[in-house]
């Protein structure tokens, strides 16, 4: 068995709630083991036999569609690679992270190749700093993310589809999952 960790993109958004325990049972009607929730914001650690990640990705996709009556995009790491996002330091003048900024990480589908990252690039400002590493796109914004002059959609447009974590969230989680 392989443990996992999920990150669900657009769980809770436009009107929609699920509850952890409900999304737990929909990871375990797939048969899942060991299933467990961190924090309400779509964060599933489990236990699968298969360590095809894009075909469990699908499957979980599919599932969550189908049950839930909307797209929720999953995107998979192992513990081992949680703990390595966490504990990349993109940005030596954000750790500790500022008061008032915040450091993202936003978890993609696949590494992004050299055009990709020419996009990201371009994305940067002032007010935005950007760093691609492995399957990972660090931001941080020095000040709140919501006041970023990037437009919402723009890091999609350039990397494909993301999920955003607030890096205390990936952190607490590497401690938790893979020590």
């Amino acid at each position: 068995m392989q443990r996992y960790v999920a990150f669900l993109r657009a769980l809770n958004v436009g009107g929609h709630t699920v509850k952890m325990d409900h999304l737990r049972s929909l990871f375990e009607a797939l048969g899942f083991e060991r299933v467990e929730s961190f924090i309400a914001s779509g964060n599933i650690i489990f236990d699968a036999p298969s360590k095809d990640e894009a075909a469990l990705e699908e499957r979980i996709e599919r599932h969550l569609q189908a049950s839930l009556g909307y797209a929720v995009a999953a995107f998979l790491r192992t513990p081992e690679e949680v703990a390595a996002a966490a504990e990349y330091r993109p940005f030596p003048g954000a750790d500790p992270v500022p008061e008032g900024h915040s450091l993202n990480v936003i978890f993609l589908k696949s590494k992004p190749d050299a055009e990709a990252r020419k996009k990201v690039e371009a994305l940067r400002t002032d007010y935005d700093d950007l760093r691609v590493h492995g399957r990972e796109l660090y931001w941080w914004a020095h000040g709140r993310s919501s006041d970023s002059p990037i437009k919402p959609g723009a890091f999609e447009k350039a990397l494909g589809p993301g999920t955003a974590r607030n890096v205390t969230t990936v952190r607490k989680l590497a401690q938790k999952y893979a020590g």
